[in-house]
């Protein structure tokens, strides 16, 4: 917990740099990302936050989430820790940005300024058991249908970020003539 972190304003301009811990202690707003793995029938990468992580422990989320450490750029972290987390490589590319913030039992809050990255591969996941106790992939649609149905099975971020998510996938990845259509398979 002794990386420094990039403190951000509302428009991702980078105004100083804090210790990992503080940052979340005070709910300062700084930079993040969230990565997004699908596989090639469309399914999205899932991990389960493993039990000993200092925030939603035991949680689903989307395929891998950090910072960026202060000097780093943004898509270097994101490489760095889609190996650290899932033990894989996979191209990516930046979707959308969003804002959030949200208080933690514990006391935490995540304020972040979230780069969400896309990126598809049939590489199987060989996650670090620090980081990452379970891994599934879920179709789109059965993802939606669940966080409906057991929303506090699931990470802050992934609920808010995922009506984005859908829709930048199907507008990324998917022929015109079938956004419209029921496209995600189960």
């Amino acid at each position: 917990m002794n990386d420094y972190l990039i403190l951000v304003d509302e428009n991702d301009k980078q105004w100083g740099k804090l210790e990992k811990l503080l940052v979340h202690q005070l709910g300062l707003l700084h930079r993040a990302f969230s990565v997004f793995i699908f596989n090639t029938k469309g399914q999205l990468l899932l991990q389960q936050r493993a039990d000993g992580k200092y925030h939603s422990a035991g949680l689903w989320t989307n395929t891998c989430c950090s910072h960026p450490q202060f000097g780093e750029e943004t898509n270097d972290a994101v490489n760095r820790r889609l190996e650290e987390e899932m033990g894989m490589t996979c191209d990516v590319q930046f979707a959308f940005s969003f804002l959030y913030k949200v208080k933690f039992e514990n006391g935490l809050t995540e304020h972040e300024y979230d780069h969400v990255y896309f990126g598809i591969t049939n590489e199987i996941p060989l996650p670090n058991k620090d980081e990452v106790q379970n891994w599934n992939y879920i179709s789109l649609k059965n993802l939606e249908m669940d966080l409906a149905l057991h929303p506090k099975r699931y990470t802050e971020w992934l609920k808010l970020c995922f009506p984005k998510v859908k829709e930048k996938y199907a507008t990324m990845f998917l022929p015109k003539s079938k956004i419209n259509n029921d496209y995600v398979s189960n």
